[in-house]
């Protein structure tokens, strides 16, 4: 059956031409082929000699003899140069078949072959290259025909799938790759051979033969054509990328790794509650590092024993019965909501049905659990995974802060996750320890802002106090533990003559050395206030105090030069010292007050504190114009005096910023705040402390809050004997008449004789020593006070008199037989005092011998 050659035939590549010499040695045929490749036609070259047609004229005598024997019947083949016409004499060569042949008269004659030798090499050459390419190459090369099957594969591509390479001729892609992966190659080959685009980089995923493990392969595919342009079929080249893929892998878990890392950074240790602060943690690692995660945390940390945190976990170390006692405090889960059902079951104690302990609750660890294990070694351990298979991989890490073990995380992956890695319990590691060193900073702080807490109630007054002409209510709401604990305080302290100091400060800063501070001031305030210093005076000296507790040792600032007279260089240690003088400075706020129930008058002076409230009843509550002056510790400024006298029933507020100050809103609305608060002043003092700390925006939590609020109640006029004495001997007698009918029309007759005893030896005393006119005053309300008031400045002193000496008892006398006694600058010159609690019931205790002859 005959057909065509269809184009693209290896004699296109070749290109093989033909003619014929007849018995005269003249070309009788010329093929067309050859009339291409020598470039002329047939009617230029028949009938013509060879030689002479397109040989070079230097080798024609050879030639001439060449065709001679050809004519003879001798075959030849070799290598001849010709002229390749139009080229400018470019010179070709061919290799020439000569074989001879008969005519039908039986001359002799001759048929050449005639081939292109550049063709030729060409040929050889891409042979060559192709065979080096595709059997050499490190990369697996296969050539798919028309209908998909293999037609070609080199040895790589037969290393990796087994066999020798002529062994793969026939396969098709199902051989190779599983079926999701072999229908897309398939449809890959389909869409190449139809449409002739190539396709670079397509990822392919199978298990070669004898190998467990999977491998990546990228391969390009493209449409493979005749000499012709006709497709014939599909080249791949296949490239095993699995270590590429491997580490783009680890390089992906590195990145999130350390984004985990960054997140951790960012998101856990924000609160210093030991809670929230597991919380954070499982909210950094779920999802992004595991499926299901619990925090369990020794139970000694979060109820604050004071034991050491070692001790925490030696139980389970010297009983072996288990370990020490930890509470569940957090555990989150991507996968399902009831992540105790789901985890792997560890034999924790108090553990419901599943295993595992609900949130809240306070279990134990089995001896040779690995939980337990890990806690008592400080070391990751692996959990095995539940019966059901549900999860396959856990970790069980402990949380090590400076050494010192403080719970346990546990993080557990899914079926369908990877199990966990060397690089995974590395970052477990690291995840677990950072919480665990934000956990223990928050159990210091909490430990320390208790402590702080302590400190700072115990200096506050206890209860209600009480004062005379005073009825008084007060409130304290420390910060949370959230929040550092302040430097607020408030006191109420008696004074001579049923006078009241009330007192409400502010130690700029927080925490333990801000409560100390405090505790300093507040004593501070408590001496001087005994001195019975104005309220100008005791800030002023208050301030120094202030001053000096930013040095070392509490003592008074120094300008670092020697004593003696002499000017000296400040030493090294002097500007150490004014450098830490510097940076430890104590600022507080305080405003003190002197209330006098007699007259009803409060003195006021302020240490850069906001300004007292008064609510007087019938009107809206005013600030009181009181000069603000600078905190103390600033040092330099004097401090003003402003004296209010208050009605009957009038409200009196003291307080701290904490009460009228927050983020959300500014100070002046605050104020006004607190000002409305007060418009019933008239309501039970309680009700209207109660009714201030709920009616205003104090975000409590955020500051502490100190109020003090007193009730104006003065002395009744019948409570008071007040007399003016002329300066002259028969006054001491005057003196005790007025004060035995004073105590007669009180009813305090148990008194009448020891009243009248002191009082003659102060009026005694003050006509002897003192200055100008005298006058004496009784007041009862709960003690009895008696004040002798003159104009001399020289106060007295007790000492002991001589055997020798006819007098200078009495002061001896007045501390023997009074309650309390002593005496205080008055404006106008000075008051000495002393004081009797009234009687109840019970005869009073008479003086012993040793008291009496200890005037002696």
């Amino acid at each position: 059956m005959w057909q065509s050659s269809p184009p693209g035939s290896i004699y296109d590549y070749i290109r093989v031409a033909s003619f014929s010499i007849g018995p005269d040695g003249l070309i009788e045929q010329w093929s067309r082929r050859a009339a291409g490749l020598f470039g002329m036609a047939s009617d230029e070259v028949v009938g013509r000699d060879p030689v002479e047609a397109f040989m070079p004229a230097e080798l024609r005598p050879d030639a001439h003899r060449r065709v001679g024997e050809i004519l003879d019947g001798k075959e030849w083949t070799g290598l001849v140069p010709f002229r390749i016409p139009g080229e400018n004499a470019v010179r070709g060569l061919a290799e020439i078949y000569v074989m001879p042949s008969e005519t039908g008269a039986g001359e002799r004659a001759a048929l050449c072959i005639v081939v292109d030798v550049r063709a030729l090499r060409r040929i050889e050459t891409d042979l060559a290259a192709s065979q080096a390419i595709f059997g050499q190459s490190p990369f697996g090369f296969v050539l798919f025909g028309t209908d998909f099957a293999v037609v070609r594969a080199n040895k790589r591509f037969a290393t990796v799938f087994g066999g020798e390479a002529d062994d793969h001729r026939g396969r098709t892609v199902e051989d190779y790759l599983a079926r999701p992966e072999a229908e897309r190659l398939s449809a890959t080959l389909e869409r190449v051979l139809e449409t002739g685009e190539a396709v670079t980089d397509l990822q392919l995923v199978g298990t070669p033969p004898g190998s467990l493990g999977r491998r990546h392969w990228s391969m390009n595919l493209y449409r493979v054509h005749s000499g012709s342009g006709r497709p014939i079929g599909i080249a791949g080249l296949a490239t095993d990328v699995t270590q590429r893929h491997i580490a783009a892998r680890e390089a992906a878990s590195a990145r999130r790794n350390l984004a985990l890392l960054n997140e951790a950074s960012a998101r856990i240790g924000n609160s210093l509650d030991l809670e929230t602060t597991a919380r954070e943690l499982l909210d950094v690692a779920v999802p992004g590092f595991c499926d299901l995660a619990s925090v369990d945390l020794y139970q000694g940390l979060l109820t604050g024993e004071e034991a050491s945190p070692a001790s925490w976990g030696r139980h389970h170390q010297e009983s072996g019965t288990g370990s020490a006692e930890l509470r569940r405090v957090a555990h989150a889960s991507a996968v399902s909501d009831a992540l105790p059902g789901v985890l792997p079951g560890v034999g924790a104690d108090a553990a419901g049905d599943s295993g595992q302990p609900a949130l809240g609750s306070v279990h134990r660890y089995p001896f040779h659990s690995p939980c337990a294990v890990a806690l008592r070694t400080g070391r990751v351990e692996d959990v095995p995974g539940d019966e059901r298979g549900f999860v396959h991989s856990t970790l069980a890490v402990p949380m090590v802060a400076h050494d010192i073990v403080v719970g346990l995380v546990q993080f557990s992956r899914t079926k369908g996750s990877e199990p966990f890695g060397e690089r995974d319990r590395a970052l477990a590691t690291e995840l677990a320890a950072r919480a665990a060193v934000c956990i223990d900073n928050a159990r210091l702080y909490r430990r320390e802002h208790e402590r702080a807490l302590i400190l700072q109630r115990s200096l506050l007054p206890p209860g209600d106090p009480e004062a005379a002409g005073l009825d008084i209510a007060c409130r304290y709401l420390p910060g949370n533990t959230a929040t550092e604990v302040g430097g607020d305080w408030f006191d109420v302290i008696e004074l001579p003559g049923h006078r009241t100091a009330l007192v409400v400060g502010d130690v700029m800063g927080r925490g333990l050395r801000a409560a100390v501070a405090m505790g300093e001031l507040r004593t501070a305030v408590r001496t001087l206030a005994l001195l019975d210093l104005e309220p100008a005076e005791v800030l002023s000296a208050l301030d120094e105090v202030a001053r000096g507790l930013g040095t070392p040792g509490g003592g008074e600032r120094s300008d670092g030069f020697g004593a003696g007279g002499g000017a000296q260089w400040p030493s090294r240690a002097a500007h150490k010292s004014r450098e830490a003088d510097l940076s430890e400075v104590y600022l507080a706020t305080c405003v003190y007050a002197v209330y006098d129930p007699v007259t009803r008058r409060c003195t006021f002076a302020n240490a850069g504190h906001l300004p007292p409230v008064v609510a007087e009843p019938g009107e809206p509550a005013l600030l009181l114009d009181v000069p603000p002056g600078m905190p103390l510790g600033v040092g330099g400024e004097p401090f003003e005096e402003v004296e209010v006298e208050l009605k009957e029933g009038a409200l009196l507020a003291l307080y701290t910023d904490g009460l009228v100050e927050s983020r959300d809103h500014p100070l002046d609305e605050g104020l006004d705040a607190f000002r409305q608060a007060l418009a019933e002043p008239s309501q039970p003092l309680e009700d209207v402390c109660d009714h201030v700390l709920t009616t205003l925006d104090t975000r409590h939590g955020e500051d502490d809050i100190a109020l003090l609020m007193a009730r104006i109640q003065g002395l009744a006029p019948d409570a008071v004997g007040d007399w003016r004495l002329p300066r002259e001997l028969r006054s001491v007698a005057r003196a005790r008449e007025l004060a035995r009918e004073q105590l007669t029309a009180w009813g305090l007759d148990d008194l009448v004789d020891t009243t009248e005893l002191l009082v003659s030896e102060l009026v005694t005393n003050a006509l002897r020593y003192g200055e100008g006119e005298i006058r004496l005053r009784l007041l009862r309300d709960r003690t009895l006070v008696c004040e002798v008031w003159d104009a001399g400045l020289v106060q007295p002193r007790r000492r002991r008199a001589r055997d020798t000496d006819e007098g200078g008892r009495g002061l001896q006398l007045v501390g023997l037989l009074s309650a309390a006694w002593g005496s205080r600058r008055t404006p106008r010159g000075k008051t000495v005092w002393f004081e009797l609690a009234l009687p109840d019931g019970e005869p009073a205790a008479e003086l012993s011998v040793e008291q009496l002859l200890s005037m002696y």
